[in-house]
């Protein structure tokens, strides 16, 4: 159709004569002026010509109509799509209005259940501090003793004396000693990565002293595929060192590269 639609749009005319002599001869003809066989072969060729423009011309404007017909189709079906997408935002916006309506109105229940809430204050009171436990004497009995007697006292009050002090010697000697412990965490690391890692903390387990209990442990890796034996444990102060403790588990030479402290808190 682009080919036709440039057809009739041409202005350039350029069998402008021959189409003017077969006018010529067609009009002698209508006057009765006889015509020649090359005058009856023009004017047939205008008469051919004359048709053909007519069928271009009709099929232009069918081709015309036809372009018109579908662009006003699709005009139609881009219009309802759009109106569709319309309603359906519409209803879009109507949820998100009955949604933050409903959002609205939970703040507001939510402010007014907080705000007497926050008007009443809770004061807890702290809990008593336990003081600890002391065993008392009694010190009318210490203020009885006269440790600075006159010779004037008779032999009762003596032996009343020796008894009294006696007693108070016994109530503290019943008193437990407080003992001071400690909690260790040692890094006990081994030679390279084909150290056996549970010969190494069988032989730190093996070490046994009095007041030294030995607790959890676990395998650390340190890198290059070598892993360190972290092990926990609880001395007496009064009975083990951490010197005497690191003396002990380096005998294993054949496991132990060194040992160090990684943490170490009074109990």
């Amino acid at each position: 159709m682009s080919g036709l639609q440039g057809l009739a749009q041409e202005n350039i005319w350029f069998d402008k004569s021959r189409y003017d002599e077969a006018e010529r001869s067609f009009y002698e003809g209508m006057n009765g002026i006889p015509q020649t066989s090359q005058e009856r072969d023009a004017s047939a060729i205008l008469q051919d010509i004359a048709k053909a423009r007519q069928n271009i011309q009709q099929s232009l404007a069918g081709s015309q109509n036809a372009s018109k017909s579908e662009d006003q189709s699709e005009l139609v079906s881009r219009l309802k799509s759009l109106e569709l997408d319309n309603k359906n935002l519409h209803k879009v916006v109507d949820d998100l209005r009955a949604v933050l309506s409903k959002l609205e109105s939970r703040m507001a229940v939510l402010e007014k259940s907080q705000a007497p809430a926050s008007k009443t204050v809770t004061v807890t009171k702290a809990a008593p501090v336990q003081k600890p436990k002391v065993e008392e004497h009694n010190d009318a009995d210490d203020d009885d003793i006269d440790l600075f007697g006159s010779d004037e006292e008779d032999e009762e009050a003596e032996r009343i004396k020796a008894e009294r002090v006696k007693e108070y010697a016994q109530r503290k000697a019943k008193k437990p000693a407080l003992i001071a412990k400690s909690s260790i965490l040692l890094d006990v690391k081994p030679w390279d990565d084909e150290t056996d890692m549970s010969k190494l903390e069988e032989c730190v387990r093996s070490i046994q002293m009095d007041g030294l209990l030995w607790g959890a442990s676990k395998l650390v890796p340190v890198g290059y595929g070598i892993k360190k034996l972290q092990i926990s444990c609880v001395v007496e102060d009064d009975k083990v060192g951490t010197d005497i403790l690191e003396e002990e588990i380096t005998t294993f030479e054949d496991y132990v590269q060194s040992v160090d402290i990684a943490a170490f808190n009074k109990i």
